[in-house]
Protein backbone atom coordinates (compact mmCIF):
# COMPACT_ATOMS: atom_id res chain seq x y z
CA UNK A 1 0.00 0.00 0.00
CA UNK A 2 1.50 3.59 -0.91
CA UNK A 3 2.25 5.53 1.77
CA UNK A 4 0.54 9.05 -0.48
CA UNK A 5 -2.36 9.35 -2.59
CA UNK A 6 -2.43 10.18 -5.81
CA UNK A 7 -2.63 13.82 -6.75
CA UNK A 8 -5.73 14.86 -8.41
CA UNK A 9 -5.52 16.90 -11.57
CA UNK A 10 -6.33 20.23 -9.51
CA UNK A 11 -3.29 19.21 -7.44
CA UNK A 12 -0.81 18.49 -9.70
CA UNK A 13 0.24 22.07 -10.57
CA UNK A 14 0.42 25.71 -9.69
CA UNK A 15 1.76 29.00 -11.24
CA UNK A 16 3.74 31.29 -9.29
CA UNK A 17 2.80 34.84 -9.68
CA UNK A 18 6.90 36.15 -9.93
CA UNK A 19 7.41 38.05 -13.14
CA UNK A 20 8.32 34.98 -15.26
CA UNK A 21 5.12 33.25 -14.39
CA UNK A 22 6.59 30.06 -13.46
CA UNK A 23 4.81 27.08 -14.00
CA UNK A 24 5.70 24.70 -11.26
CA UNK A 25 3.75 21.18 -11.25
CA UNK A 26 3.09 19.74 -7.55
CA UNK A 27 3.58 16.20 -8.22
CA UNK A 28 5.80 15.07 -10.96
CA UNK A 29 9.58 16.76 -12.17
CA UNK A 30 9.02 20.17 -14.53
CA UNK A 31 10.50 19.96 -18.02
CA UNK A 32 12.96 23.01 -17.60
CA UNK A 33 14.68 24.10 -14.42
CA UNK A 34 13.77 27.36 -12.93
CA UNK A 35 15.67 30.05 -11.33
CA UNK A 36 17.25 29.19 -7.48
CA UNK A 37 16.12 32.33 -5.81
CA UNK A 38 12.03 31.54 -6.98
CA UNK A 39 12.25 27.85 -5.92
CA UNK A 40 13.31 29.15 -2.88
CA UNK A 41 10.48 31.09 -2.34
CA UNK A 42 8.00 29.17 -3.74
CA UNK A 43 8.72 26.71 -0.87
CA UNK A 44 9.29 29.21 1.49
CA UNK A 45 5.90 30.17 1.09
CA UNK A 46 4.29 27.01 1.26
CA UNK A 47 6.32 26.32 4.64
CA UNK A 48 4.34 29.52 6.38
CA UNK A 49 1.35 26.98 6.61
CA UNK A 50 3.60 25.10 9.09
CA UNK A 51 3.17 25.50 12.90
CA UNK A 52 5.41 27.65 15.05
CA UNK A 53 7.99 25.65 16.47
CA UNK A 54 8.46 27.49 19.46
CA UNK A 55 4.37 26.97 20.40
CA UNK A 56 4.73 23.08 19.56
CA UNK A 57 4.64 21.85 23.51
CA UNK A 58 3.71 18.42 21.79
CA UNK A 59 6.95 17.21 20.67
CA UNK A 60 9.98 16.13 22.43
CA UNK A 61 12.06 16.98 19.66
CA UNK A 62 14.27 19.62 19.59
CA UNK A 63 13.35 22.89 18.00
CA UNK A 64 16.21 25.60 18.99
CA UNK A 65 19.88 25.90 18.86
CA UNK A 66 22.02 28.47 19.56
CA UNK A 67 23.18 29.94 15.86
CA UNK A 68 26.88 28.97 15.91
CA UNK A 69 25.60 25.49 16.26
CA UNK A 70 22.92 25.74 13.09
CA UNK A 71 25.73 27.14 11.57
CA UNK A 72 28.22 24.86 11.65
CA UNK A 73 25.16 22.03 11.07
CA UNK A 74 25.03 23.94 7.43
CA UNK A 75 29.01 23.59 7.16
CA UNK A 76 28.99 20.36 7.31
CA UNK A 77 26.01 19.44 5.75
CA UNK A 78 28.17 17.32 3.03
CA UNK A 79 29.44 15.42 5.51
CA UNK A 80 28.62 11.51 5.17
CA UNK A 81 29.30 9.61 8.59
CA UNK A 82 29.54 6.30 6.98
CA UNK A 83 32.78 7.06 5.39
CA UNK A 84 35.08 7.54 8.09
CA UNK A 85 38.14 6.81 5.73
CA UNK A 86 37.23 10.23 3.89
CA UNK A 87 36.06 11.90 7.31
CA UNK A 88 38.32 10.73 9.78
CA UNK A 89 38.23 13.76 12.16
CA UNK A 90 34.33 13.36 12.38
CA UNK A 91 34.92 9.58 12.83
CA UNK A 92 37.13 11.02 15.72
CA UNK A 93 34.28 13.52 17.21
CA UNK A 94 31.55 10.56 16.85
CA UNK A 95 34.08 8.30 18.83
CA UNK A 96 34.07 11.08 21.66
CA UNK A 97 30.53 11.93 21.68
CA UNK A 98 30.06 7.67 22.72
CA UNK A 99 32.62 8.30 25.52
CA UNK A 100 31.21 11.22 26.81
CA UNK A 101 27.33 9.33 26.82
CA UNK A 102 28.98 6.50 28.34
CA UNK A 103 30.80 8.42 30.75
CA UNK A 104 27.80 10.14 31.60
CA UNK A 105 25.48 6.73 31.89
CA UNK A 106 28.10 5.63 33.92
CA UNK A 107 29.86 2.42 31.84
CA UNK A 108 32.36 0.70 33.65
CA UNK A 109 34.64 0.80 30.67
CA UNK A 110 34.41 4.77 30.12
CA UNK A 111 37.16 5.80 32.02
CA UNK A 112 39.59 3.54 29.72
CA UNK A 113 38.03 5.96 26.54
CA UNK A 114 37.08 2.25 25.08
CA UNK A 115 33.12 2.45 25.14
CA UNK A 116 31.20 0.37 22.92
CA UNK A 117 28.73 2.17 20.66
CA UNK A 118 27.19 4.29 18.00
CA UNK A 119 25.42 7.12 16.80
CA UNK A 120 22.24 6.55 14.94
CA UNK A 121 19.70 8.32 13.16
CA UNK A 122 17.42 8.68 16.44
CA UNK A 123 16.54 6.33 19.09
CA UNK A 124 14.32 4.48 16.79
CA UNK A 125 17.22 3.18 14.84
CA UNK A 126 18.84 2.84 18.61
CA UNK A 127 16.19 1.22 19.96
CA UNK A 128 16.54 -2.06 16.57
CA UNK A 129 20.24 -2.21 17.50
CA UNK A 130 20.32 -2.92 21.31
CA UNK A 131 16.76 -5.18 20.95
CA UNK A 132 19.23 -7.01 18.22
CA UNK A 133 21.72 -7.34 20.11
CA UNK A 134 19.99 -8.87 23.41
CA UNK A 135 18.05 -11.06 20.37
CA UNK A 136 21.58 -12.15 19.42
CA UNK A 137 23.08 -12.74 22.73
CA UNK A 138 19.69 -15.02 24.08
CA UNK A 139 20.11 -17.02 20.71
CA UNK A 140 24.11 -17.62 21.81
CA UNK A 141 22.60 -19.02 25.10
CA UNK A 142 19.88 -21.03 24.21
CA UNK A 143 21.82 -22.88 21.36
CA UNK A 144 25.10 -23.32 24.03
CA UNK A 145 22.06 -25.30 26.17
CA UNK A 146 20.94 -27.22 23.36
CA UNK A 147 17.67 -25.27 23.61
CA UNK A 148 15.48 -23.79 20.59
CA UNK A 149 15.88 -20.54 19.73
CA UNK A 150 12.58 -19.62 17.71
CA UNK A 151 10.20 -18.34 20.15
CA UNK A 152 11.85 -15.37 21.79
CA UNK A 153 9.90 -12.82 23.38
CA UNK A 154 10.66 -9.18 25.28
CA UNK A 155 8.85 -7.70 28.19
CA UNK A 156 7.62 -3.98 28.04
CA UNK A 157 4.77 -1.83 29.53
CA UNK A 158 2.25 -1.18 27.38
CA UNK A 159 3.15 2.38 27.26
CA UNK A 160 6.25 1.96 25.27
CA UNK A 161 6.97 4.23 22.27
CA UNK A 162 5.97 2.79 18.87
CA UNK A 163 9.66 1.76 17.80
CA UNK A 164 9.53 -1.21 19.71
CA UNK A 165 6.35 -2.54 18.34
CA UNK A 166 8.16 -2.29 15.05
CA UNK A 167 11.11 -3.45 16.28
CA UNK A 168 9.25 -6.98 17.74
CA UNK A 169 7.40 -7.17 14.01
CA UNK A 170 10.60 -6.49 12.25
CA UNK A 171 12.51 -9.25 13.78
CA UNK A 172 10.18 -11.46 14.97
CA UNK A 173 9.95 -11.15 18.77
CA UNK A 174 6.92 -11.63 20.44
CA UNK A 175 6.48 -8.25 22.43
CA UNK A 176 5.13 -8.92 25.86
CA UNK A 177 3.20 -5.89 26.92
CA UNK A 178 2.39 -5.26 30.42
CA UNK A 179 -1.02 -3.10 30.34
CA UNK A 180 -1.11 -0.13 32.74
CA UNK A 181 -3.99 -0.76 35.63
CA UNK A 182 -5.35 1.98 37.72
CA UNK A 183 -2.94 4.11 39.19
CA UNK A 184 0.06 2.37 37.53
CA UNK A 185 0.36 4.45 34.41
CA UNK A 186 3.66 2.76 32.80
CA UNK A 187 5.60 -0.88 34.38
CA UNK A 188 5.64 -1.85 37.10
CA UNK A 189 8.66 -4.27 38.75
CA UNK A 190 6.97 -7.37 39.85
CA UNK A 191 4.71 -7.10 36.52
CA UNK A 192 7.63 -7.34 34.41
CA UNK A 193 9.21 -10.58 36.75
CA UNK A 194 5.65 -12.07 36.27
CA UNK A 195 6.31 -12.25 32.28
CA UNK A 196 9.87 -13.74 31.66
CA UNK A 197 10.50 -16.76 31.08
CA UNK A 198 13.68 -18.71 29.36
CA UNK A 199 12.56 -17.18 25.88
CA UNK A 200 13.16 -13.20 27.20
CA UNK A 201 15.62 -12.06 25.63
CA UNK A 202 15.65 -8.85 27.89
CA UNK A 203 12.98 -6.66 29.92
CA UNK A 204 12.51 -2.67 28.32
CA UNK A 205 12.85 0.16 31.02
CA UNK A 206 11.43 3.50 29.98
CA UNK A 207 13.00 6.79 31.71
CA UNK A 208 10.94 9.26 30.37
CA UNK A 209 7.20 8.08 29.27
CA UNK A 210 5.98 9.37 26.50
CA UNK A 211 2.56 9.62 27.77
CA UNK A 212 3.20 11.31 30.72
CA UNK A 213 6.89 12.03 31.42
CA UNK A 214 7.50 10.09 34.34
CA UNK A 215 10.50 7.40 34.77
CA UNK A 216 9.92 3.32 35.33
CA UNK A 217 11.50 2.11 38.41
CA UNK A 218 14.60 0.90 36.60
CA UNK A 219 16.43 -0.37 40.10
CA UNK A 220 13.39 -2.04 41.66
CA UNK A 221 12.94 -3.70 38.00
CA UNK A 222 16.81 -4.84 38.26
CA UNK A 223 16.21 -5.82 41.93
CA UNK A 224 13.16 -7.94 40.70
CA UNK A 225 15.47 -9.34 38.16
CA UNK A 226 17.98 -10.64 40.77
CA UNK A 227 15.37 -12.12 42.82
CA UNK A 228 13.49 -14.25 39.39
CA UNK A 229 17.36 -15.12 38.82
CA UNK A 230 17.68 -16.97 42.45
CA UNK A 231 14.40 -18.25 42.60
CA UNK A 232 14.27 -20.08 38.67
CA UNK A 233 17.58 -19.61 37.10
CA UNK A 234 16.89 -16.78 34.66
CA UNK A 235 19.36 -14.55 33.86
CA UNK A 236 17.35 -11.46 32.08
CA UNK A 237 19.27 -8.54 30.87
CA UNK A 238 17.77 -4.61 30.68
CA UNK A 239 17.88 -2.56 27.98
CA UNK A 240 16.89 1.43 28.63
CA UNK A 241 15.16 3.47 26.73
CA UNK A 242 16.38 6.80 27.80
CA UNK A 243 15.01 8.28 24.50
CA UNK A 244 14.33 11.50 26.79
CA UNK A 245 15.30 11.19 30.54
CA UNK A 246 18.99 9.74 29.02
CA UNK A 247 20.00 13.63 29.02
CA UNK A 248 18.28 14.77 31.76
CA UNK A 249 18.47 12.32 34.83
CA UNK A 250 22.36 12.61 34.77
CA UNK A 251 21.45 16.71 35.79
CA UNK A 252 18.76 16.63 37.64
CA UNK A 253 18.58 13.67 39.50
CA UNK A 254 22.36 12.02 39.35
CA UNK A 255 21.28 9.82 42.70
CA UNK A 256 19.05 8.15 40.79
CA UNK A 257 20.07 4.90 39.89
CA UNK A 258 19.17 3.80 36.83
CA UNK A 259 22.09 3.28 34.30
CA UNK A 260 25.29 1.21 33.80
CA UNK A 261 25.66 1.26 37.80
CA UNK A 262 22.89 -1.91 37.79
CA UNK A 263 24.31 -4.67 36.02
CA UNK A 264 21.79 -6.12 35.27
CA UNK A 265 21.59 -3.10 32.48
CA UNK A 266 23.42 -4.16 29.44
CA UNK A 267 22.83 -1.04 26.66
CA UNK A 268 21.12 2.29 26.54
CA UNK A 269 19.69 4.31 24.11
CA UNK A 270 19.09 8.37 23.74
CA UNK A 271 18.40 10.69 21.24
CA UNK A 272 20.45 13.48 21.40
CA UNK A 273 17.77 15.29 19.27
CA UNK A 274 15.28 15.48 22.52
CA UNK A 275 17.10 16.57 25.45
CA UNK A 276 21.22 15.98 24.06
CA UNK A 277 19.68 20.03 22.51
CA UNK A 278 20.57 18.84 18.96
CA UNK A 279 18.48 19.54 16.19
CA UNK A 280 17.29 16.12 14.15
CA UNK A 281 18.37 13.49 13.62
CA UNK A 282 20.86 11.52 15.89
CA UNK A 283 20.31 8.93 18.41
CA UNK A 284 22.70 7.45 20.88
CA UNK A 285 23.16 3.31 21.21
CA UNK A 286 25.88 2.47 23.99
CA UNK A 287 26.51 -0.85 25.62
CA UNK A 288 27.75 -1.86 29.27
CA UNK A 289 31.20 -3.48 27.59
CA UNK A 290 32.35 -4.68 24.64
CA UNK A 291 31.14 -8.20 25.34
CA UNK A 292 27.28 -7.01 25.22
CA UNK A 293 27.64 -6.62 21.41
CA UNK A 294 27.77 -9.52 19.79
CA UNK A 295 30.85 -9.44 17.02
CA UNK A 296 28.69 -11.12 14.36
CA UNK A 297 26.53 -8.02 14.19
CA UNK A 298 29.52 -5.74 13.23
CA UNK A 299 30.31 -5.60 9.76
CA UNK A 300 33.66 -4.62 7.97
CA UNK A 301 33.95 -2.57 5.01
CA UNK A 302 36.44 -1.22 2.43
CA UNK A 303 35.08 -0.18 -0.47
CA UNK A 304 34.87 3.65 0.56
CA UNK A 305 38.54 3.37 1.05
CA UNK A 306 40.02 2.10 4.44
CA UNK A 307 38.59 -0.91 6.80
CA UNK A 308 36.00 -0.24 8.89
CA UNK A 309 33.72 -1.77 11.07
CA UNK A 310 29.81 -0.45 11.21
CA UNK A 311 26.84 -1.45 12.77
CA UNK A 312 23.75 0.05 12.08
CA UNK A 313 20.42 -0.13 10.15
CA UNK A 314 21.49 3.07 7.89
CA UNK A 315 24.12 3.05 5.72
CA UNK A 316 25.04 6.23 4.34
CA UNK A 317 23.69 9.71 6.90
CA UNK A 318 24.86 12.84 7.61
CA UNK A 319 27.46 13.83 9.83
CA UNK A 320 26.49 17.23 10.96
CA UNK A 321 24.28 15.93 13.80
CA UNK A 322 26.79 14.12 15.39
CA UNK A 323 29.17 17.80 14.91
CA UNK A 324 26.38 19.56 16.65
CA UNK A 325 25.87 17.09 19.02
CA UNK A 326 29.90 17.31 20.37
CA UNK A 327 29.56 21.11 19.82
CA UNK A 328 26.62 21.05 22.49
CA UNK A 329 28.98 19.23 24.70
CA UNK A 330 31.75 21.28 24.23
CA UNK A 331 30.04 24.52 24.72
CA UNK A 332 27.71 23.48 27.30
CA UNK A 333 29.62 21.38 29.73
CA UNK A 334 28.21 19.41 32.49
CA UNK A 335 27.29 22.79 34.01
CA UNK A 336 25.46 23.98 31.26
CA UNK A 337 23.14 21.16 30.87
CA UNK A 338 22.41 21.45 34.24
CA UNK A 339 21.40 24.69 34.01
CA UNK A 340 19.70 24.03 30.76
CA UNK A 341 17.63 21.10 32.32
CA UNK A 342 16.72 23.47 35.46
CA UNK A 343 15.48 25.84 33.53
CA UNK A 344 13.41 23.86 31.43
CA UNK A 345 12.05 21.80 35.00
CA UNK A 346 11.48 25.01 36.58
CA UNK A 347 8.93 25.65 33.58
CA UNK A 348 7.22 22.56 33.80
CA UNK A 349 6.82 22.87 37.62
CA UNK A 350 5.52 26.64 37.14
CA UNK A 351 3.06 25.51 34.45
CA UNK A 352 1.53 22.16 36.20
CA UNK A 353 1.55 24.14 39.45
CA UNK A 354 -0.91 27.24 38.22
CA UNK A 355 -2.49 24.53 35.58
CA UNK A 356 -3.40 22.12 38.60
CA UNK A 357 -5.37 25.30 40.15
CA UNK A 358 -7.65 25.93 37.11
CA UNK A 359 -10.71 24.60 38.06
CA UNK A 360 -11.30 21.54 35.52
CA UNK A 361 -7.81 20.57 35.57
CA UNK A 362 -5.64 17.67 37.37
CA UNK A 363 -2.93 17.03 37.00
CA UNK A 364 -1.03 13.48 36.65
CA UNK A 365 2.11 13.98 36.62
CA UNK A 366 3.83 17.72 37.83
CA UNK A 367 7.65 17.66 35.43
CA UNK A 368 10.07 16.85 38.41
CA UNK A 369 11.21 14.00 36.45
CA UNK A 370 11.14 14.80 32.68
CA UNK A 371 10.28 18.71 32.29
CA UNK A 372 7.43 16.72 30.76
CA UNK A 373 3.61 16.44 32.33
CA UNK A 374 0.26 15.57 31.79
CA UNK A 375 -3.05 16.78 33.21
CA UNK A 376 -6.32 15.83 32.42
CA UNK A 377 -10.55 17.23 32.94
CA UNK A 378 -12.35 16.50 36.28
CA UNK A 379 -14.82 13.66 36.33
CA UNK A 380 -17.69 16.29 36.54
CA UNK A 381 -16.75 18.05 33.42
CA UNK A 382 -19.21 16.46 30.45
CA UNK A 383 -19.99 19.65 28.55
CA UNK A 384 -16.21 18.94 26.51
CA UNK A 385 -13.21 16.70 26.15
CA UNK A 386 -9.31 17.41 26.41
CA UNK A 387 -9.97 17.38 22.41
CA UNK A 388 -12.23 20.42 22.96
CA UNK A 389 -9.48 22.12 24.60
CA UNK A 390 -6.45 20.73 22.35
CA UNK A 391 -8.91 23.00 19.40
CA UNK A 392 -9.22 25.69 20.93
CA UNK A 393 -5.75 26.35 22.06
CA UNK A 394 -4.54 24.88 18.15
CA UNK A 395 -6.73 28.16 17.54
CA UNK A 396 -4.36 30.46 19.24
CA UNK A 397 -1.20 28.53 18.12
CA UNK A 398 -0.12 26.51 20.85
CA UNK A 399 0.22 22.52 19.70
CA UNK A 400 -1.10 20.24 22.82
CA UNK A 401 -1.51 17.23 22.21
CA UNK A 402 -4.85 15.48 23.62
CA UNK A 403 -4.75 11.37 23.92
CA UNK A 404 -5.76 8.47 25.23
CA UNK A 405 -3.82 5.86 27.50
CA UNK A 406 -2.83 2.36 26.19
CA UNK A 407 -4.50 -0.82 27.13
CA UNK A 408 -6.63 -0.74 30.53
CA UNK A 409 -6.83 2.44 30.82
CA UNK A 410 -8.21 3.79 27.35
CA UNK A 411 -10.68 5.82 29.46
CA UNK A 412 -7.64 8.18 30.70
CA UNK A 413 -7.91 11.14 28.31
CA UNK A 414 -5.01 13.63 28.86
CA UNK A 415 -3.32 16.70 27.51
CA UNK A 416 0.24 16.57 27.61
CA UNK A 417 2.96 19.17 27.73
CA UNK A 418 6.63 19.51 26.71
CA UNK A 419 8.86 22.25 28.04
CA UNK A 420 12.33 22.14 25.79
CA UNK A 421 14.98 24.66 25.09
CA UNK A 422 13.13 27.56 24.14
CA UNK A 423 10.34 27.79 26.49
CA UNK A 424 10.29 30.12 29.19
CA UNK A 425 8.40 31.77 31.76
CA UNK A 426 7.03 34.60 29.18
CA UNK A 427 5.86 32.02 27.00
CA UNK A 428 4.63 29.86 29.47
CA UNK A 429 2.24 32.57 31.37
CA UNK A 430 0.94 33.45 27.80
CA UNK A 431 -0.22 30.04 27.26
CA UNK A 432 -1.97 29.93 30.97
CA UNK A 433 -3.88 33.06 29.77
CA UNK A 434 -4.90 31.15 26.74
CA UNK A 435 -5.55 28.13 28.48
CA UNK A 436 -7.75 30.42 31.42
CA UNK A 437 -9.98 32.46 28.23
CA UNK A 438 -10.33 29.36 26.43
CA UNK A 439 -11.57 27.09 29.88
CA UNK A 440 -13.59 30.10 30.08
CA UNK A 441 -15.52 29.71 27.10
CA UNK A 442 -15.64 26.06 27.48
CA UNK A 443 -16.84 26.41 30.56
CA UNK A 444 -19.47 28.79 29.51
CA UNK A 445 -21.07 26.18 27.40
CA UNK A 446 -24.69 25.32 28.62
CA UNK A 447 -24.83 21.76 26.30
CA UNK A 448 -22.05 19.30 25.35
CA UNK A 449 -20.65 19.72 22.24
CA UNK A 450 -20.17 17.83 19.19
CA UNK A 451 -17.13 14.99 19.62
CA UNK A 452 -14.23 16.16 17.84
CA UNK A 453 -12.72 13.76 15.96
CA UNK A 454 -9.34 12.81 17.58
CA UNK A 455 -7.16 12.60 14.66
CA UNK A 456 -7.73 16.60 14.06
CA UNK A 457 -7.62 17.73 17.41
CA UNK A 458 -3.75 17.98 18.25
CA UNK A 459 -3.38 14.17 18.74
CA UNK A 460 -0.36 12.16 20.46
CA UNK A 461 2.80 13.09 19.27
CA UNK A 462 5.94 11.99 20.62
Amino acid sequence: MALSRKATPAERQFHGDDPEEIYAPRHELREGSIPASVAHDLITSELLLDGNAKLNLATFVTTWMPGPAAQLMAETADKNMIDKDEYPQTADIEARCVNIIASLWNAPESDAAAATGCSTTGSSEAVMLGGLALKWRWRERMRAAGRPSDKPNIVMGANVQVCWEKFCRYWDVEPRMVPVEGDRLHLGAPEAAAQCDENTIGVVAILGSTFDGSYEPVADISHALDDLQAERGLDIPIHVDAASGGFVAPFLQPELVWDFRLPRVQSINASGHKYGLVYPGVGWAVWREEAALPRELVFNVNYLGGNMPTFALNFSRPGSEVIAQYYMFLHLGHEGYVRACRRAQSVALYLSEHIGKIGPYECLTDGSELPVFAFKLKPEITNYTVYDVSGRLRERGWQVPAYTFPENREDLAVLRIVVRAGMNHDMADMLLADLRSETEYLESLEAPLPPRDPSKAGGFAH
